[in-house]
């Protein structure tokens, strides 16, 4: 019997073709791990205070604002190739320069640049991305690109393990790797697609909508800045070894990669405002415990795998919920509202964790983030009892990191130009 032609899925064929994304991506993130957990790690050891660390770390997520802003307009005008090398460049070359100059003061610059930097990088990833998807084969696509992502990000955090915080080596095995990430994209055979951007996003009308995914969003981005960036300085501070503290800071990002799926099943299945409830409240939970575990203990690594499954997910809720009770055509405005709120959120979170920690000792880390999730769980339980939770027309839950902006949007196919309200 002669069977026909074998015709690949079109999810798998946009995986195929996203092939050089991806790679670049994993380099990116590996990368990206590697310095984030090295400088928490490396400012304990060169005598930083706590608050000034928070300093040092709240600096990313103010670059990487400014980023997500800017880098539109320009991949508008000079296309996503040339913005990508001329970013990875940056990215890297930054990396380096940790290494040179140790100060608290030139770090908070690097750490400017470098989230400035990786915020465009992110913008082109995505944008190009979401040109080689379709709406019925997005939502396995951006799976792959959370478990791309996050995994980058948590194995590149392991990777403190095999060096001396020291030395220079692992700053220099960083930024090679994000150098790497150009060959892929070079040797893609895909064309850059086009490009068009978002339309403003409207706050006021966004928080009479859905003020809970508004919160919810500004939480976000608080609790999971703190998580990302300061639990490597509390694992130290609690005489963790530097092998052992990579694994506990990758525990939170692989955590995330394991519980995005079943808390996104939940939110179809329940409802978005109900799992916003217990996710909080599951990582109140976690937050309050975590502190009287065993230091370096497996106990505390599968506190910080749970916190992070809990946590890190909690913008995709945002993001859905905010979507959900939009009205038509506008999920693009919604989603770019919602990484601006997440990311005003993301530079208070370093700082608070800091001064908490300053305040209370290392076990300030978890308080601090188990205070935010706890005022959002309140702020929503007070909203489910001024309106009840009604059924609610859902779209389909997407699985995105805290910084897509473009990942929704429908392949427009036009040459680069403004849309009618777009960023001035």
């Amino acid at each position: 019997m002669t069977r026909g032609p074998v015709v690949a899925s079109p999810a798998r064929t946009a995986l195929l073709a996203a092939w050089g994304l991806f790679a670049a991506l994993a380099l990116l993130m590996l990368g990206n791990g590697l310095v984030g957990v090295l400088i928490g790690i490396r400012s304990e050891l060169e005598g930083f205070n706590t608050t000034v660390t928070g300093l040092v770390m709240a600096s990313y997520f103010a670059g990487f604002l400014v980023g997500s802003r800017v880098t539109p307009q320009v991949m508008a005008r000079v296309g996503h190739i040339r913005v990508f090398a001329g970013l990875t460049s940056l990215v890297a070359t930054t990396a380096l320069m940790h290494a040179l100059v140790v100060s608290a003061v030139t770090w908070t610059l690097f750490r400017l640049v470098f989230g400035f930097a990786m915020a465009g990088l992110y913008v082109v990833v995505e944008s190009w991305l979401n040109d080689l998807v379709s709406n019925e084969n997005r939502g396995r696509v951006m799976a792959m690109y959370m478990v791309v992502s996050m995994g980058g990000l948590g194995l590149g955090q392991l990777l403190v393990g095999f060096g001396d915080p020291v030395l220079p080596t692992l700053f220099i095995v960083a930024g090679a790797l994000m150098t790497l990430a150009v060959a892929p994209i070079s040797l893609s055979i895909n064309d850059a697609p086009f490009f068009e951007l978002p339309p403003k996003p409207r706050y006021r009308d966004l928080w009479e909508r859905a003020p809970l995914g508004v919160i919810t969003a500004v939480g976000a981005g608080i609790a999971n800045g703190a998580l990302i960036t300061m639990a490597s300085v509390y694992a130290i501070q609690i005489g963790i070894s530097t092998t052992r503290t990579g694994v506990f800071v990758a525990a939170a990002a692989l955590g995330s990669v394991a519980l995005q799926w079943p808390v996104g099943h939940m939110s179809d299945v329940i409802g978005r405002r109900r799992s916003i409830l217990f996710v909080t409240f599951g990582a109140v939970a976690v937050g309050a415990v975590a502190p009287g575990l065993e230091p370096g203990g497996l106990g505390l690594i599968g506190a910080m795998f749970l916190l992070g499954g809990l946590s890190y997910p909690m913008y995709s809720l945002a993001l859905s919920h905010v979507v959900d009770v939009l009205p038509a055509g506008q999920a693009v405005t919604g989603s770019v509202a919602v990484v601006f709120l997440t990311g005003i959120g993301s530079i208070f979170g370093p700082l608070s964790a800091s001064v908490a920690m300053d305040v209370f000792g290392p076990d300030g880390f978890f308080w601090a983030i188990a205070a935010v999730h706890l005022a959002i769980g309140l702020y929503g339980m007070a909203r489910v009892a001024r309106q009840p939770v009604v059924d609610e027309t859902r779209e389909p839950w997407l699985s995105v990191p805290a910084r897509s902006t473009f990942v929704l949007r429908r392949n427009p196919r036009r040459r680069y130009r403004r849309s009618p309200g777009s960023w001035d």
